[in-house]
């Protein structure tokens, strides 16, 4: 298997909790924050193969409204055969 993990990152909005699942190959508290950012709309989806865009910080983020940025790595199912 790849080295594509999945994630699942959520947030706070002026207030109000969010979260979603994303599929990468890195994550930390900079990509969360960015990925946060794209989700509620502030910054640009990248798109493969595209120049890379400016990224979104954590300050920028805030006072955008985004706050508590959390993230963490999905458990591993194991299918088993019946």
């Amino acid at each position: 298997m790849s080295s594509v993990d999945i994630y699942k990152i959520e947030y706070s909005l002026h207030g109000e909790p969010r979260s979603f699942i994303i599929r990468a190959k890195l994550m930390n508290n900079s990509e969360a924050w960015q990925w946060a950012s794209c989700d509620a709309g502030i910054a640009p989806i990248p798109k493969p193969g595209r120049p890379p865009l400016k990224r979104v910080s954590k300050p920028l983020a805030e006072r955008f409204g985004i706050t508590d940025v959390k993230w963490r790595a999905t458990a591993a199912l194991t299918w088993e055969e019946a």
